[in-house]
């Protein structure tokens, strides 16, 4: 098992945790000299907060957990690689591009919404490294459970989410 794939499997297990709480299953975590430094998944319905998106909460916790010695977040988090089991969204990404994330790795590409080549690309002009595809099976299945038991159906699009077709 690669790294990529030791911590995107880290962050499925988050996905799972927000599934066991009945929110979409999509997970985050950010990692830093090989360790992982802060976690976070969808919260959108547990805080009433439609910005809780797994990466935003991920992000939150690593502003919480890692200050400086003067008790600051530092700004620039090229050294951070955050890894997220669906396809950042553009609000996701801006965040990560305002704070200098170095690298992003995702699981399963979201051809709605997905800021980092589906159907946006604005990573490129900020020079962030994205990997894609890194357990798109193990990430979209979560997913695709999760849209079946709340449509009563099978389907790749649930409300804002659209997985590409297999």
């Amino acid at each position: 098992m690669t790294d990529d794939e030791r911590f995107m499997a880290e962050a499925i297990a988050e996905a799972q945790k927000g599934m066991a709480e009945g929110e979409v299953p999509i997970g985050a975590v950010a990692v830093k000299d090989g360790v992982v430094i802060a976690r976070g998944h969808n919260k959108r319905n547990t805080l009433s907060d439609i910005t809780a998106h797994a990466e935003i909460v991920c992000l939150r916790d690593l502003s919480a957990r890692h200050q400086n010695h003067h008790g600051n977040l530092s700004f620039n988090l090229s050294d951070v690689a955050i890894y997220s089991t669906l396809e950042p969204c553009a609000m996701c990404l801006g965040a990560m591009i305002h704070y200098h994330i170095g690298r992003i790795v995702y699981g399963e590409r979201d051809v709605l919404f997905g800021a980092c080549g589906s159907k946006f690309a604005f990573h490129e002009k900020a020079n962030i490294k994205v990997s894609g595809g890194v357990l798109r099976c193990e990430s979209r299945q979560p997913l695709l459970d999760f849209f079946e038991k709340e449509l009563g159906l099978k389907s790749n699009k649930w409300m804002d989410i659209e997985l590409p077709e297999e």
